[in-house]
């Protein structure tokens, strides 16, 4: 039986279409990662917390007071830049530890830079639940 050579490639095409919206599916998912926050006790850092999962950069900068100062492993780094290149491309897979009245988290960590790794998060508030210095890095524990 003769098959047209039309219907064989469009039946090749969207197979390979269906692979790759699949594929698509399969990465969008994995950087959409829902978890739980209710171990995030501060208002303020669960919801600055939860704009960074989200990759709201506007509303993660929301929290934080202008001149909010940024320490990664100890060391000074521009804080707007971070925030405006790295939410969206960074984000926690897992929180495994909340300490210091819910200000400080612990967890495992994608970058899609970096890859994976454990670090914390320890957000210093002022009087009116502002944030000024976030401090991160590479955790151990």
């Amino acid at each position: 039986m003769y098959i047209p050579t039309i219907l064989i490639a469009f039946a090749l095409l969207t197979g390979c279409m269906g692979a790759e919206a699949q594929k698509e599916k399969i990465n969008n998912q994995s950087k959409n990662i829902s978890m739980d926050t209710s171990k995030l006790s501060n208002p303020t850092v669960k919801a600055a917390f939860e704009a960074w999962q989200a990759g709201d950069s506007k509303l993660w900068l929301s929290f934080f007071t202008a001149d909010a100062q940024l320490l990664d492993d100890g060391h000074p780094r521009n804080f707007q830049n971070f925030s405006t290149k790295a939410i969206g491309h960074e984000r926690f897979t897992s929180v495994d530890i909340v300490k210091d009245s819910g200000r400080s988290i612990f967890g495992h960590f994608h970058s899609d830079t970096w890859g994976n790794f454990k670090t914390y998060f320890k957000f210093h508030l002022d009087a009116n639940s502002k944030i000024y210095k976030l401090e991160i890095g590479q955790a151990e524990y």
